[in-house]
């Protein structure tokens, strides 16, 4: 089936089952029998004893607890707790180095354990990767360091990091991290350079400053 939960108007999953009817798109009025197995399983997930149960509750309660009140950065801190991860990983973009510096501070001024890797680390040469030196910031052809979430990744899950924070990796950077990452991983800046590192700035602008992204050039693979 088809999955456009952003298009809908009725929103009948925040209401008790039963007292708002879904739209016929939605996946809680499906009959698909995959569509009910991910629904279900995903319940049950919640409801046994172990490591989905225990993260889903202690987000639910952070949630709760700080609602309207706590920064994104306090609420990280609170859901550690609530898990019981004591050593937090960073990984962190060169260019945020201040903030990923501040943001260590602050944890380990609240007990954290931390260790912090930089996106530059290794120091790999993007024209050693296959990139030509136009496809790169240093078009002269001079040293233009690869971003290296694959290391990152390693490097903390080799620390024993128990939940891992991204700091403004770039787009794709990003999810290359969350793939090799063996601890979760939570977000506390989004890169956008443009926006200040605020990307909801675009969509909030999207009719008019921003207008220009509903008519992009597509770009060949």
């Amino acid at each position: 089936m088809k999955l456009i939960c952003s298009l809908c108007k009725i929103q009948s999953c925040q209401y008790e089952p039963g007292t708002k009817e879904p739209p016929g798109y939605c996946a809680m009025a499906s009959s698909e029998t995959e569509v009910l197995g991910a629904l279900e399983g995903a319940r049950q997930s919640y409801a046994l004893d172990g490591e989905e149960r225990k993260i889903a509750l202690a987000a639910a309660r952070t949630e709760a607890a700080g609602y309207l009140r706590w920064p994104r950065v306090q609420e990280i801190m609170e859901f550690a707790w609530r898990i019981g991860a004591g050593h937090l990983g960073i990984a962190h973009c060169i260019g945020l180095i201040e903030e990923a510096r501040i943001f260590q501070k602050i944890l380990q001024a609240n007990g954290f354990r931390v260790s912090s890797v930089c996106c530059k680390v290794g120091s790999i040469s993007k024209l050693g990767v296959g990139l030509r030196p136009d496809e790169t910031l240093c078009p002269d052809g001079s040293h233009d360091p690869l971003c290296n979430p694959v290391a990152q990744a390693e490097l903390l899950n080799n620390a024993g990091s128990e939940l891992n924070v991204l700091v403004g990796l770039c787009v794709g950077h990003d999810s290359l991290f969350i793939r090799h990452s063996k601890a979760l991983v939570t977000v506390l800046v989004a890169k956008d350079r443009v926006t200040g590192h605020n990307p909801a700035a675009a969509l909030y602008a999207s009719h008019s400053y921003f207008n220009r992204l509903y008519h992009l050039p597509h770009v060949e693979s």
